[in-house]
C-alpha cells in the first residue's frame, strides 16, 4: 500500500464556470499525484502536490528515446453526489504490459488504482455535475535519468494529471466519417501497437492530417503486412455489424486492448449477438456494404466512449452507413456504458468502484 504525502496549493484556480464549454483536455486541476522510481529502490515517495511545471535535465532519456507510457480513464459524478470509477483494475492491468514491452517500472495493480483513487477524491470538486461530463485522468511514466545512449533508465516518475471535460467530439454522438489508410502503417506484428506509448500516437499523425484535409474526421488502419485486415481508428477500437452478426479486430499484438472495447463484446455476448474477433479484410467491409448487409460501424474508447460512424472511405469507394444515423445496438451500447457509468443504471456487471 502507497503512503502518500499531500501538499495542497495555496493559490487554487477558479472552477470552470459553463461546463458546457469544457473542452476535451484543455482544463487542469489544482493537483498532480507523483511517484519516484529509482533502480535499485523501486517506488518511493508517493506524493500529490500543487500542478506545476515538471523540472527535467535536457538530456532525461524521456525527450530522446520515448521511454514513456501513459493510461486514460474518468471519473464520474452521480446524481446524489458520489464519484465513482469505471474498471480502473483493467487500465492499471493495460499499464503493466504496456511497461513491460517499454521497458518502463510498473505500478502493481492495487497501487494504480489507490493513486486514482488518491488524486480523485483530492480533486472532488473538479469532477463536473453537468450531463455528459467527467473528470478525465491521465497516468503516465517517464524516464528521467539524464543520459544520452540507447539503455534503459535507471530513474523514472510516475505522475497522473486530471482534467474536467466535455464531450470528446465537439459533434457529440453523431456519426463520424472515417477514411481508411491504406498507405501507412500503424503496427506490425513484435512492435509496440498494444501499448499505450506515445511513439504510436506520434506516428499516426500523418494519417489523421491526410484524413482532415480529405474531409474525415479520423483514420482507420489497415494491418502492417498486407494493407488487407481492418484494425484500429487513431483513438479508438472499431466494431462492424455485418448481417446480424458483429466484428471486431483481435488484440493480438497490433491492436490496442481497449477497457470499452472488452465491456462492449461483454455487453453483447451478454444481449445474444455473436461477437467475432477473427481479423476481417477491408474488401469483405466494402462488399457488405455495397450489398447493403453493412449495418452499423462503431468506435469504442475511454474519451468518445461509442461513436457512430457514417461513412467510410476506401480508395476510390464509399459506404454510407444506416443513412448516416446512429443505429440500434451502437445506441444500446452507449445508453448501457454511459448509464452504468454515471449511475444512471444498475451496475449489473460489477464495473464500477466508488471513490471514498
Amino acid at each position: 500500500m502507497l503512503n502518500i504525502s499531500i501538499t495542497k496549493t495555496t493559490a487554487p484556480k477558479a472552477k470552470p464556470a459553463d461546463e458546457s464549454k469544457l473542452g476535451f483536455g484543455v482544463i487542469y486541476t489544482d493537483h498532480m499525484l507523483v511517484i519516484d522510481h529509482t533502480e535499485g529502490i523501486g517506488w518511493h515517495d508517493a506524493r500529490i502536490v500543487p500542478y506545476e511545471p515538471l523540472v527535467l535535465d535536457p538530456a532525461a532519456m524521456v525527450f530522446h528515446y520515448a521511454m514513456e507510457s501513459f493510461e486514460g480513464l474518468k471519473a464520474y459524478r452521480l446524481a446524489d453526489g458520489s464519484i465513482q470509477l469505471f474498471r480502473p483494475e483493467k487500465n492499471a492491468a493495460r499499464m503493466i504490459n504496456t511497461n513491460h514491452r517499454m521497458c518502463l517500472p510498473a505500478l502493481p495493480e492495487e497501487d494504480f488504482v489507490q493513486a486514482v483513487k488518491a488524486i480523485v477524491k483530492m480533486e472532488a470538486d473538479w469532477v463536473p455535475h453537468s450531463e455528459g461530463t467527467s473528470l478525465y485522468i491521465r497516468p503516465f511514466v517517464i524516464a528521467t535519468e539524464p543520459h544520452l545512449g540507447v539503455r534503459t533508465s535507471k530513474t523514472h516518475q510516475f505522475i497522473i494529471i486530471c482534467s474536467p471535460v466535455g464531450a470528446y467530439y465537439s459533434t457529440g454522438i453523431n456519426p463520424v466519417k472515417i477514411f481508411v489508410e491504406d498507405e501507412y502503417t500503424r503496427a506490425c506484428p513484435g512492435g509496440t501497437g498494444f501499448t499505450k506509448c506515445g511513439g504510436n500516437y506520434a506516428a499516426s499523425l500523418i494519417s489523421q492530417v491526410k484524413a482532415h484535409d480529405l474531409g474525415y474526421e479520423q483514420t482507420l488502419w489497415l494491418d502492417g503486412v498486407e494493407h488487407k485486415y481492418v484494425e484500429e481508428v487513431g483513438s479508438m477500437n472499431c466494431f462492424f455489424k455485418i448481417d446480424g452478426k458483429i466484428y471486431t479486430a483481435p488484440t493480438v499484438g497490433t491492436v490496442l486492448p481497449g477497457v470499452t472495447r472488452m465491456s462492449c463484446i461483454e455487453l453483447l455476448k451478454k444481449w445474444g449477438y455473436e461477437v467475432c474477433e477473427d481479423r476481417l479484410p477491408i474488401a469483405d467491409v466494402m462488399k457488405a456494404a455495397s450489398e447493403g448487409k453493412l449495418e452499423e460501424v462503431f468506435g469504442t474508447g475511454t474519451a468518445a466512449v461509442i461513436s457512430p460512424v457514417g461513412e467510410l472511405r476506401y480508395e476510390d469507394q464509399v459506404a454510407y452507413i444506416n443513412n448516416g444515423e446512429i443505429g440500434p445496438v451502437t445506441h444500446r451500447l452507449y445508453d448501457t456504458i454511459t448509464g452504468i457509468q454515471w449511475g444512471k443504471l444498475p451496475d449489473d456487471m460489477g464495473w464500477t468502484v466508488p471513490v471514498k
